[in-house]
């Protein structure tokens, strides 16, 4: 079985520039993925860990299955970021990641509804 390639920033970068109205910019310095000029994603400082645009929910579940990726420091913790180690991070959890985070950033009326789970209608 093939084990899936380490992701990087320009691996986020490849995949956050495909999604609609993503262009590049820059934040506290470090390379960033915006939408419509708002901000979902942007290299940390240690250059290899992702800022990344959530929700309060999906950030506690994501850091109760795998704190190894997923974290937080102080500083978010009253903020809708988290913090995910690219070297740990499967990527395809990036690419849903991303996909997610830029919903997020658009403005609620802008906002593409989420996608119904199976059976929910």
């Amino acid at each position: 079985m093939k084990k899936p390639s380490r992701v990087s920033y320009q691996t986020v970068r490849e995949l956050g520039l495909a999604l609609p109205d993503v262009e590049e910019g820059t934040s506290y310095g470090t390379p960033a993925l915006k939408v419509k000029g708002k901000l979902f994603a942007r290299l940390w400082e240690d250059g290899t860990t992702l800022v990344l645009k959530t929700t309060f929910e999906q950030r506690e579940d994501l850091m109760a299955a795998k704190p190894e990726t997923y974290y937080i420091t102080d500083h978010y913790l009253h903020y809708t970021w988290m913090l995910v180690r690219l070297p740990t991070v499967h990527p395809d959890a990036i690419r849903e990641l991303l996909q997610t985070a830029r919903r997020l950033a658009l403005p609620p009326k802008r906002r593409p509804r989420a996608k119904a789970a199976p059976g929910r209608q």
